[in-house]
């Protein structure tokens, strides 16, 4: 493994307009905030950011190919070593045992918000998913995965670098283990319900760990009901339901192998009696449903992200404004809507105003019984809205 400077090797001097960071917590220093870079620092190289006064604010990891320059890793001058990132890990774990003690699936490491930006790693038992998005922890992935045998005490680490964000940084798309060997497929449980993970062909990590309360929360209204789970990607907020007592789960997914999967932990939780799964475009049931004027007690929207940029906004909010009518005209008085969004552009607010405004069109009153958002592995870092993004109101139809 290439040996890695552990002091910084350039400078980075700020624009006026940009030059404490340290005092609004946020951890990215974008290129149009740069002035000036004094030394030769390459893609993934530490260094250290001052300000236009050349007072010194904190220590990152630099990219010259993407538009966030550098990832802020501390606003103190100590050196970014092992030990460095070992103590970062060890903190991490320590959050996950306190907040997430009885959960064999969890966020590990939420990037920036514990404080390693560019790094996300979930836990599935003993396996250890990894995602390098910065330049930077990508040249550490060796190290980093030492580390986490070390003080996550995984039997196996396996990388996940293919996500298409990886491009903006300049780096190449792979997968594989990086620590161990062992099969892809991993049981996990939440609460009462047992799942399988797909860690090389699941979305992002192979599962959605931050909607792990909010599925158990769901559940709550399920009993002796008819739910309607739309964009139920493997499942999951379904079976909780079933075995929350459900009279009957319906999911609804435009892929295959998602319907398949979910199908299949039916099966695995003794409740393919009371689910049936179908492939379909989602926003095209709803319709359907609609039209055939279906009710049901409860119905539960996850839909993927709308929008990840503030332009993409108001085509989000149209978006999502027209899939909670449709559920919402599916239920009587009584009934119980579920909406997420994981858009993070979007915010409480916006999402609030839209289900009010969705739910004037669809000629329904409602209340707001729940506000929800990330579990506590996915910590907000105070200063940084990018770490904030998923949003779950539990709403029922007066």
């Amino acid at each position: 493994m290439t040996q890695l400077a552990t002091v910084s090797p350039g400078k980075i001097l700020l624009t006026a307009e940009r030059d404490q960071p340290r005092y609004y917590g946020h951890l990215w220093v974008f290129d149009t905030n740069v002035a000036e870079v004094l030394g030769t620092p390459a893609p993934g190289d530490l260094v250290d950011v001052y300000s236009h006064r050349k007072r010194f604010l904190g220590r990152g990891l630099y990219n010259p190919h993407s538009k966030i320059r550098v990832r802020l890793l501390t606003f103190q001058e100590e050196p970014v070593d092992e030990a460095f990132f070992a103590r970062r890990l060890r903190a991490a774990v320590a959050l996950r045992d306190t907040v997430a003690p009885h959960a064999n699936a969890c966020r590990l490491v939420h990037g920036e918000s514990d404080l390693l930006p560019g790094l996300v790693v979930d836990r599935f038992g003993e396996v250890a998913v990894m995602q390098a998005l910065g330049y930077g922890m990508d040249l550490r992935k060796e190290l980093l995965a030492d580390l986490l045998m070390q003080e996550a005490g995984v039997k196996t680490v396996y990388l996940r670098n293919d996500a298409k964000s990886r491009a903006l940084e300049g780096l190449p798309l792979s997968k594989g283990f990086l620590r161990g060997d062992g099969p892809t497929t991993v049981p996990i449980h939440e609460g009462k319900a047992q799942f399988t993970v797909d860690i090389a062909e699941g979305q992002k990590t192979g599962w959605f760990c931050d909607q792990r309360e909010n599925r158990l929360a769901a559940a709550v209204y399920a009993k002796g009901k008819r739910v309607l789970e739309a964009f139920c990607h493997t499942g999951a907020f379904g079976m909780q339901a079933a075995l929350a007592g459900a009279q009957s789960v319906e999911g609804v997914d435009v892929s295959a192998a998602a319907v398949a999967m979910a199908q299949a932990h039916a099966t695995q939780n003794h409740v393919a009696a009371r689910c049936t799964y179908r492939q379909a475009d989602a926003f095209d049931e709803l319709r359907v449903l609609e039209k055939r004027q279906q009710q049901y007690d409860v119905v539960i929207l996850d839909p993927p992200a709308f929008a990840r940029s503030k332009k993409a906004v108001p085509h989000a909010l149209a978006g999502y404004k027209d899939v909670n009518l449709r559920g919402l005209r599916l239920l009587p008085s009584g009934g119980v809507l579920v909406s997420c969004s994981c858009s993070q552009p979007v915010s409480d607010d916006d999402f609030w105003n839209m289900l009010q405004s969705a739910a004037r069109d669809a000629h329904r009153q409602i209340r707001l019984l729940e506000q929800r958002g990330q579990g506590p592995d996915h910590p907000v870092l105070a200063g940084m809205p990018e770490t904030r993004y998923l949003k779950c109101f539990i709403v029922q139809v007066l």
